[in-house]
């Protein structure tokens, strides 16, 4: 069986597939084998738009520093 097949039989394949786990396998599989893969091309929308929101708020200045945000959750662990 040459690629040209067997492209073809994978198109098949994927058209019958709607388990949204197995397709995604089938991404992330097929991906890898790519060059230049980008991580930011492996993650989902929702994984994009919070990235996009943290970056605007450092922009923005809205951030905290680690002792900030340590100090809070040692406030829970003393609880």
């Amino acid at each position: 069986m040459n690629a040209v097949d067997l492209k073809s039989d994978l198109y098949r394949l994927i058209e019958n597939i709607d388990d949204v786990h197995v397709l995604e396998a089938v991404k992330v599989l097929l991906s890898s084998r790519l060059p230049h893969n980008d991580w930011w091309n492996e993650i989902s929308e929702d994984e994009r738009a919070e990235i996009d929101e943290g970056l605007k708020q450092a922009d923005q200045g809205e951030t905290r520093t680690t002792e900030e945000i340590l100090s809070k959750y040692e406030q829970w662990d003393s609880k």
